[in-house]
């Protein structure tokens, strides 16, 4: 499963979402940084951090803990 997780530089929130990664032990994944690419900022500006799964183009928004981690996964 592809995962990206889009985030922010100095992003709290980011950070909390990767702690819940590495809790759930999520084996893989790319971070993808939105702040210089202009269309990436228009599709997640307001809404990072975003996990997303490119094999299906499903997205899990912040806020997730474990449980909905799972449930996505």
């Amino acid at each position: 499963m592809p995962l990206i997780l889009y985030q922010r530089d100095d992003c709290h929130l980011c950070d909390l979402a990767l702690e819940v990664l590495a809790t759930a032990r999520v084996p893989e994944f790319e971070s993808v940084f939105i702040d210089d690419d202009a269309a990436l900022e228009e599709r997640y500006g307001v809404r990072v951090p975003v996990l997303r799964d490119e094999a299906t183009g499903a997205e899990l928004d912040w806020p997730f803990d474990g449980e909905r981690l799972q449930a996505f996964l």
